[in-house]
């Protein structure tokens, strides 16, 4: 009798094929997320930490530890984020201006408050804030330049700048301290113009 040679059924079931064939995926989908999406998450965590190291250092009144963390943390975040970028640049030219990078930190918010004007629709909160900082760079500015004996015509237009701010600040305040407080920063502006340079430099000068 010929014996005839059919199909034999595999001794492996069904659903042991299958649980070896997930198992041989899960390195595939582990790659797949550490490449794509994974990429995204460890930027978010690597920024995350960046920012809260800049701030320990702020609170630290480590200044330029500071700066270095809001530079590592804009290196990493993700260009799609482009408030939490706005914010860090402002927080990093305040930390400029308490280690006297006055000029870098001046350009920086001069960018910055160009920028938010031209956006149609800015965060409120941080343009007065950028505001703020910009004319107190200016402030600051006008006094160092006056104190070096430039004339007036190179001074002026950052005293000009300013009080602009000061200004659109006291106009815009939304509560009373705040109003005050930009009322008071205008006239310490306008003071500083009409001041006479004796005068100017028997004062201890001010804090940035």
């Amino acid at each position: 009798m010929r014996v005839g040679i059919g199909f034999q059924p595999s001794t492996w079931g069904g659903g042991r094929v299958l649980g070896l064939l997930g198992w041989l995926f899960i390195p595939l989908v582990v790659a797949a997320y550490h490449y794509g999406p994974g990429q995204e998450q460890l930027k978010y965590d690597d920024t995350g930490a960046a920012i809260a190291a800049a701030r320990q250092a702020v609170a630290e009144r480590g200044f330029r530890d500071a700066i270095k963390g809001y530079d590592e943390a804009l290196a990493k975040l993700p260009a799609t984020e482009l408030a939490t970028a706005r914010r860090l640049r402002l927080e990093r030219s305040k930390a400029m201006l308490e280690v006297s990078q006055l000029p870098k930190a001046q350009a920086d918010l001069k960018a910055l408050m160009d920028e938010l004007t031209a956006d149609p629709g800015p965060d409120a909160a941080l343009v007065r804030e950028t505001r703020n900082a910009l004319a107190g760079a200016s402030y600051y500015m006008t006094w160092l330049m006056r104190l070096e004996g430039l004339p007036r015509t190179e001074w002026e237009p950052e005293i000009e700048q300013a009080r602009q701010h000061y200004w659109m600040l006291a106009s815009t305040a939304t509560d009373t301290v705040e109003a005050t407080r930009a009322q008071e920063d205008l006239a310490s502006a306008i003071k500083l113009a009409r001041m006479d340079l004796s005068e100017l430099q028997g004062l201890p000068i001010p804090s940035q």
